[in-house]
């Protein structure tokens, strides 16, 4: 147990790094596609998402491989987490923003790191736990849906405002 708690505040600070980076990514490779796929192209809030989504999911094969045969619910806990946080992003945004009626940068950040800390408690307390055990199918299945809504609407956006770049 000690090293799996090790290791998930490793993963916190890894996807605290590696969003963070990937917020500039699209902008530093000239705007190219295949970049644009995986990390943002605008300043929406779906955009953003990506900022958690992706650094965790890489993450997460890595704590599957190490804990798998230890833990065999870590692949559910961390598909649960992985879902989780990236919701919770809109989440909080739009909490602070229709409470306070305009958007604060130091809140986005903040939004951004308490999603992070929560994907990560939660999947550190469900993979002890074992509670979800038997939805890992389910949960890997909207892990892989929610993979291809990103990069099917990068480029091809519906028409809500969770897609929108404020900055247009």
């Amino acid at each position: 147990m000690k090293e799996l708690k090790r290791y998930t505040i490793i993963g916190i600070i890894f996807v605290l790094i590696t969003g963070s980076f990937a917020h500039f990514v699209y902008g530093w490779s000239n705007q190219n596609h295949i970049a644009g796929l995986f990390t943002p192209i605008n300043e929406s809030i779906w955009e953003h998402m990506k900022l958690l989504f992706f650094p965790m999911l890489i993450y997460s094969f890595f704590m599957t491989y190490k804990f798998v045969q230890e833990y065999p619910c870590i692949i559910s806990a961390l598909s649960f987490g992985i879902l989780a946080g990236t919701f919770l992003i809109p989440l909080f945004y739009y909490a602070y923003t229709g409470i306070l009626g305009k958007d604060i940068f130091i809140l986005d950040i903040g939004t951004f790191i308490l999603s992070i800390l929560i994907a990560f408690w939660i999947s550190y307390r469900l993979t002890l736990s074992c509670k979800l055990e038997s939805y890992t199918f389910l949960l890997c299945l909207l892990v892989c849906l929610l993979l291809a809504c990103f990069l099917v609407f990068t480029y091809h956006t519906p028409h809500f405002a969770i897609f929108q770049d404020p900055t247009v």
